[in-house]
């Protein structure tokens, strides 16, 4: 089980990259969290909804309420290009955090700085 502070430490950049993929709605961002976790992670809306919010009142993602396939009204989500930018700022932020404890662990370093 992945602690809680880590996942939410770890939730704007999970977001940003899974909207950069394509825009979503919150269900299949979930579903999509736990498929690349492989079940680690749990997301509930709890969790999703005040990050998304966050994310929202940044300018870095934005929301528009559509009809799904199925008839309901479900809220669109996608990344903006300052999210973009962020997006990239996170990752680099993460491949040094990576490449630091990967140092500390004796471990190969996925990506080096």
């Amino acid at each position: 089980m992945i602690s809680k502070e880590l996942v939410g430490a770890s939730a704007r950049p999970i977001l940003l990259s899974i909207l950069n993929e394509g825009e979503s709605y919150g269900y299949a961002i979930i579903q999509r969290v736990h498929d690349l976790s492989r079940g680690e992670l749990e997301w509930k809306d709890g969790t999703l909804y005040p990050v998304l919010h966050k994310l929202e009142d940044a300018s870095l993602i934005s929301a528009t309420w559509r009809k799904s396939e199925t008839g309901r009204r479900r809220k669109y989500y996608s990344i903006t290009p300052l999210g973009k930018n962020a997006l990239e700022t996170e990752k680099n932020q993460w491949l040094r955090i990576d490449s630091i404890l990967a140092q500390l662990w004796d471990l190969e370093p996925r990506l080096a700085i």
